[in-house]
């Protein structure tokens, strides 16, 4: 069942170790079938190069699994992918990573404030990458905790443990978010670095929100 998902999220689960966004079996990515509600999500504890799209879990919101072909178990992190589809209820992906720079700042328990323009396409409504707090991972403490960040931004960090991106798309469009938050958080690192730890200038929320196609653009059709 669900077999375009399956491709399409265990492609994902290989770019991203292949990216260098999540290494050694960490991270776990998830799509949403909106017609049936179920979820197919990563594996726990499988090596990425060996994944098949057979591996991969079908699950519903309340956490049973109705198909698991190869008799592997879903993540451990599933309850915080299944939490975050019950509070965005037009999201179908969801990304979890490990990549060094956004975890470096889930470490610090330090928002990322929106210092590039490109920020615009990560869903944020504060301008910022926010950190969801501390939740022991696959625990429902973990679920919760991410409540308030993922109403906050599509893009947000996990205290002490990763990054997290969703989007109302698919899997793909949630993973250039997550290279989003990667490459946000080395920018921001780098600022610090340069400018003695002073804060680089950052956008308003409003200049954010003002970015639209140039109308100047003319197309022959339309």
């Amino acid at each position: 069942m669900l077999e375009t998902l399956k491709k399409d999220v265990c492609e994902i689960a290989k770019r991203a170790q292949k990216d260098g966004l999540c290494k050694h079996k960490s991270g776990n990515f998830s799509a949403r079938d909106l017609e049936s509600g179920y979820v197919v999500i990563t594996p726990t504890s499988v090596d990425r190069e060996l994944l098949t799209p057979r591996d991969m879990v079908v699950m519903d919101l309340d956490a049973n699994v109705i198909e698991n072909l190869s008799g592997l178990k879903p993540t451990s992190e599933s309850l915080m992918h299944l939490m975050i589809y019950r509070q965005k209820p037009d999201a179908v992906a969801i990304a979890h990573t490990h990549s060094a720079y956004a975890t470096t700042f889930a470490l610090l328990n330090k928002p990322i404030p929106a210092i590039v323009y490109e920020v615009a396409n990560m869903g944020l409504t504060k301008a910022r990458v926010p950190v969801a707090p501390y939740g022991r991972p696959g625990t429902p403490e973990l679920a919760n905790s991410v409540i308030e960040s993922c109403k906050e931004a599509d893009s947000f960090l996990l205290e002490k443990h990763g990054a997290v991106a969703v989007d109302n798309r698919d899997i793909y469009e949630a993973y250039l978010k997550a290279s989003y938050i990667e490459e946000l958080a080395e920018l921001y690192h780098h600022a610090l670095a340069i400018n003695n730890g002073k804060e680089p200038d950052c956008f308003a929320q409003e200049e954010l929100q003002k970015w639209e196609y140039p109308s100047e653009i003319k197309f022959p059709n339309k």
